[in-house]
């Protein structure tokens, strides 16, 4: 489990607890930044046991928070500013297994925007979008130049959500993050997979490993081989 995950999964946890739903909910639906007092009153529970649940989703990630004179007032004499609660613009999501749908569709909308502008078919700038980011996602990692290919590889991989296995001497994928749309269209998420984790292994400069498309029931399309 990745620590993203681990906080994905506190801040989702965090809404389990009855009163500290009812006061996110209070707040999300609110117009303007609420204060403990308000969102108390609205709720039916003491300021005390308010302030507890709101500032736990603010240490969730779930809120956030301001500080503002309700009065409008300024200067001397105005009183202290109040402490505000309002949504977080963070968005918080949990699957099992783990499912990367923003990812594909910020590729798929960023291959037709390409594909329109060097006019070029879109399949072609779908597999040149998805090599791009999968070299990102190589680079920017904390892993690159520690420990062998295969185990920089898998952990990059692992981040996003395709739970690879080492496997006499292969990287096998046990869970394709886009699931529900490579069973739709199989060959366009197929070939969309097998660019992302070739460009992921550009990215890492793992020069012993290579992308191919090796479909096996129960896993990824995908495969990370011994280069021949």
């Amino acid at each position: 489990m990745t620590n993203d995950f681990a906080a994905r999964v506190a801040g989702i946890g965090a809404l389990a607890e009855p009163a500290r739903r009812t006061l996110y909910e209070f707040v999300a639906a609110s117009p303007d930044p609420v204060s403990r007092e308000q969102a108390a009153d609205a709720v039916g529970v003491p300021v005390h046991s308010a302030k507890f649940h709101l500032d736990r989703l603010v240490d969730e990630g779930l809120l956030e928070v301001e500080f503002r004179r309700l009065s409008g007032r300024t200067g001397p004499g105005a009183g202290r500013p109040s402490k505000l609660y309002r949504r977080s613009a963070a968005q918080i999501s949990v699957s099992l297994p783990e499912r990367r749908y923003d990812l594909v569709a910020e590729i798929l909308a960023a291959a037709v925007e390409r594909a329109a502008l060097e006019e070029v078919p879109v399949s072609d700038a779908l597999h040149e979008v998805a090599a791009d980011r999968g070299r990102e996602a190589g680079k920017d990692t904390s892993v690159a130049g520690a420990g062998s290919g295969r185990e920089r590889t898998t952990q990059v991989l692992a981040e996003h959500g395709y739970e690879p296995r080492l496997r006499s001497g292969e990287v096998v994928l046990a869970n394709c993050p886009f699931d529900a749309l490579a069973r739709a269209h199989t060959e366009l998420v197929c070939g969309l997979n097998e660019a992302f984790v070739g460009g992921v292994l550009e990215g890492l400069e793992c020069r012993d490993l290579e992308a191919c498309l090796d479909p096996e029931p129960g896993l990824c399309c995908v495969k990370a081989r011994p280069r021949r």
